[in-house]
């Protein structure tokens, strides 16, 4: 079975963006190539525990296993040493993407405390969203009894559109709640 947010993209926002931005094209529409969440932990130079739990999360959230991103250079300022663990982060494709980020609009952002909207300025000019979460305690996946310390997280929003306009049309069309 496809993911619901696909059948979605083809059968409403596809026509719908062809319509407003005039593509003579089908394959000119402007889709979502990938969708990336990256946990940084800057407290895993003193506890490497902590690690591991933001590994499980992830996990959790995003139904694969994350890679363990490393430090490039030593910082003595920050007592990080080069290799050592600092993160993890996965990139999400095809109909796992779908999934993710039809849980993330439907679910996990309602479920933020006084919500008004994520905001429409987090574009970078060539249609890619970013969006940073303060608390994973947001998606259901996460059992809040098991959780040591909270962690936010950033979403990196990759798209095919090439300007701001397409990309907010599109993840408009795919209900993304933007603020007004």
């Amino acid at each position: 079975m496809a993911a619901r947010l696909k059948e979605q993209y083809l059968k409403e926002t596809v026509p719908a963006m062809t319509k407003e931005f005039g593509y003579t094209n089908r394959m000119a529409v402007p889709k979502i190539e990938k969708i990336s969440l990256n946990v940084g932990m800057g407290e895993a130079t003193q506890n490497s525990k902590l690690i591991d739990g933001a590994v499980t999360e992830l996990t959790a959230i995003a139904g694969q296993k994350p890679v363990i991103t490393k430090a490039r250079k030593s910082i003595a300022a920050f007592k990080l040493r080069e290799n050592m663990p600092i993160g993890c982060a996965v990139t999400l494709r095809g109909d796992r993407m779908y999934e993710f980020l039809d849980r993330l609009v439907n679910v996990a952002l309602p479920r933020v405390r006084d919500f008004r909207g994520v905001p429409s300025k987090s574009f970078d000019g060539r249609g890619n969203y970013t969006l940073g979460l303060k608390d994973q305690l947001i998606f259901p996946e996460i059992d809040y009894n098991k959780v040591e310390k909270t962690k936010g997280m950033n979403i990196c929003i990759t798209t095919t559109a090439r300007t701001d306009a397409e990309g907010l049309a599109l993840l408009k069309q795919l209900g993304m709640p933007f603020s007004k």
